[in-house]
């Protein structure tokens, strides 16, 4: 049998059957393919083809080699520095966000009268969570004349520089991010609501407490969730930008000099586009790393229920 064949038909008269089997399909798809090919792939190219050039959006883009990644890594202090308050934002959002999110998920996953109002109610501002306008409204309320500093000025306890304290300005920008957690807990409500109600009456007949309950069923079944969102709240946590920017300008003394907010001047107020696209890729990298680590790490605490079938 020829290598031009399989099963005795031609390869050229199986690739058109195959053509003319799924043409229907990739007629639909072609448009979204053609969208990601142009305003998303092409993009990555040319970003990753300009951290190796000199372009400030004006002039031809100048090649040079590493020179961009060298001086990262050798010459700009606030590249260690914003990566590193950036760091200590996501080790702080990330598992404040998760605990908060799950604690809140657990109390509305009870059956109780207009349960459903409740969870619409609690989700509403998430959707509105990221938005310039709550950014403005935090700032507004937690600057020195804000509702926070008022209240506490009425209860008799000292005003507080909640923005403009390089020791204080960090935490207000954790808050915000840990208040936007509805999406992380719808997340997880979806995740509770899978647990078998058998395992719970089970352990009620054992005379488990709701504390063995939480950490013998609920954590290992939720498990898969908790890892989807770690992962998910770990990207957008290294991409936080509008409070930031919004809030802080990365001020004071560059307290709050977040890595997006560090790319994003880089490209928009000093126009390095292709130092700019350098700081991408390494972002990129960065996230990377740490989604390869938690995928390593899952092995050892993530159950998935089909262990030793």
């Amino acid at each position: 049998m020829g290598a031009n064949t399989r099963g005795g038909i031609p390869r050229k008269q199986q690739i058109g059957r195959y053509i003319k089997r799924n043409f229907t399909g990739y007629l639909f798809i072609f448009p979204w393919l053609l969208g990601f090919l142009l305003l998303t792939m092409w993009p990555i190219i040319q970003s990753l083809y300009l951290s190796f050039t000199n372009y400030n959006l004006f002039e031809q883009p100048k090649w040079i080699a590493l020179e961009n990644y060298v001086a990262m890594f050798t010459k700009d202090d606030l590249f260690f520095a914003s990566f590193g308050r950036t760091l200590r934002f996501v080790v702080s959002v990330v598992p404040l966000r998760l605990s908060f999110s799950l604690m809140v998920a657990m109390l509305l996953n009870r059956n109780l009268k207009a349960m459903s109002v409740y969870r619409t109610a609690i989700y509403l501002p998430s959707l509105i969570g990221g938005s310039v306008a709550v950014a403005v409204l935090w700032r507004n309320i937690f600057g020195l004349r804000g509702y926070i500093n008022i209240l506490m000025g009425l209860m008799g306890l000292p005003v507080q520089g909640w923005i403009v304290n390089p020791r204080l300005s960090m935490n207000t920008i954790i808050l915000l991010s840990v208040w936007q957690f509805g999406s992380t807990m719808i997340i997880f409500l979806g995740g509770l609501k899978n647990i078998p109600g058998e395992l719970y009456e089970s352990s009620n007949i054992d005379g488990a407490g709701a504390t063995t309950r939480f950490f013998r069923i609920t954590l290992p079944m939720l498990s898969p969730t908790i890892l989807f969102n770690l992962i998910l709240g770990t990207i957008t946590a290294f991409q936080q930008f509008n409070a930031a920017f919004i809030i802080t300008k990365g001020g004071p003394a560059y307290s709050t000099y977040l890595y997006s907010l560090m790319l994003y001047e880089k490209a928009f107020v000093h126009y390095k586009m292709g130092y700019a696209s350098g700081l991408a890729w390494i972002l990129l990298f960065m996230i990377a790393a740490l989604t390869l680590i938690n995928f390593i790490v899952s092995r050892y605490w993530v159950y998935y229920g089909d262990e030793g079938r």
